[in-house]
């Protein structure tokens, strides 16, 4: 635990070059803790995070989203978490809700962001097949039309999902694309996994550096 504690609590974090903001290290550590189903950690972690800056709103809206990257059977237990630990913190739950969209505009406008974060030619995307047309209604139109974050964040916390939980370097790829779509640009990619190996270790975080120049060069 010495060493551990010096390398991600120290080490990491200062490395120079590779430090980020208060706010965006938790948010990125937060989701990466949902990826990876470190739930331990992410009970020592969450405090921290609303101590840093993170609002109740934010992390909710990270849990959330991670629902159409983990399935609900692996983000439910994290809930729980999230509402024990904002009630032992006197937050009045449920938060305000965040939602833009109602079930009849949830494809029109879900089709929309995909459009924004990769590209005009996503418009017809969700005609290829009734996964297709629920990725665009349910995951974009449900969740990343949401108030509480941006689309940047939205697709920073995204990446880290998908890195965390491994075996899906296609999608992460496609992912770091629309990371650099929206201003996340490699650099920074490279910040928000070198920030997080500690909780995933080097594998995945190696994998999640050759999908992030694999994304640059294309």
């Amino acid at each position: 635990m010495e060493r551990f504690e010096h390398f991600a609590f120290d080490e990491v974090v200062n490395e120079e070059g590779q430090q980020l903001d208060d706010v965006t290290r938790h948010m990125a550590i937060i989701a990466t803790l949902l990826g990876c189903q470190g739930i331990d950690e992410f009970r020592i972690e969450l405090p921290l995070a609303l101590d840093a800056g993170l609002t109740p709103v934010m992390v909710k809206e990270i849990v959330y989203q991670a629902v159409d990257y983990l399935g609900i059977g692996r983000v439910l237990p994290f809930l729980d978490a999230t509402n024990e630990i904002l009630t032992s913190r006197r937050v009045e739950l449920p938060l305000e809700g965040q939602a833009t969209t109602t079930m009849e505009d949830r494809l029109e406008k879900g089709i929309q962001v995909q459009a924004d974060i990769f590209g005009e030619q996503m418009k017809e995307a969700w005609k290829a097949g009734h996964i297709n047309r629920w990725l665009a209604a349910n995951c974009f139109g449900d969740y990343y039309t949401r108030t509480g974050l941006d689309l940047r964040r939205r697709e920073m916390i995204t990446f880290c999902f998908i890195a965390a939980q491994g075996g899906c370097e296609p999608q992460l790829t496609g992912h770091a694309q629309g990371n650099m779509n929206m201003g996340n640009d490699k650099d920074f990619l490279i910040k928000v996994v070198s920030q997080c190996l500690p909780y995933i270790g080097y594998p995945r975080s190696l994998n999640a550096i050759n999908c992030i120049n694999k994304a640059a060069e294309q």
